[in-house]
């Protein structure tokens, strides 16, 4: 029996714009991903503990309000505070030089609008393999 790779994706903070969030979570249960979709607003709190009690594999952020860089901070603080490692991607509306700044603090891969599902899917698999 093959088991399928878990994947949470959130929407922290006040972005209330959830579209590409909702096309991302469709494109990867259709490659085979198990898809814990958590829902508008969700708090940095919240986004970890939905990843710890689900036991996913990777977890998806997208953000669209410009608070990315402190809303992954604070994520990335609250799983290292708990002793939890989990790989986390980033979607949304990301300046070039805020995507690089969230790739030298540990964020896996940053994607931008306009993505194609299947690259997306291909660097989960390959981020989780790596894992």
């Amino acid at each position: 029996m093959i088991i399928p790779k878990r994947v949470l994706i959130a929407k922290p903070g006040l972005d209330g714009h959830d579209r590409g969030a909702k096309v991302v979570a469709r494109g990867l249960r259709d490659a085979g991903f198990e898809v814990i979709y958590t829902g508008l607003h969700q708090t940095p709190e919240m986004v970890v503990t939905a990843a710890v009690q689900e036991d996913v594999d990777i977890v998806g952020l997208s953000i669209l309000s410009g608070a990315h860089l402190p809303l992954v901070t604070e994520i990335q603080r609250l799983f290292k505070e708990q002793k939890v490692k989990k790989p986390i991607f980033v979607g949304g509306i990301i300046p070039s030089e805020d995507s690089a700044e969230l790739l030298s603090r540990g964020v896996a891969a940053v994607f931008g609008p306009g993505t194609p599902i299947r690259d997306i899917v291909t660097r989960v698999n390959e981020i989780i393999a790596g894992s």
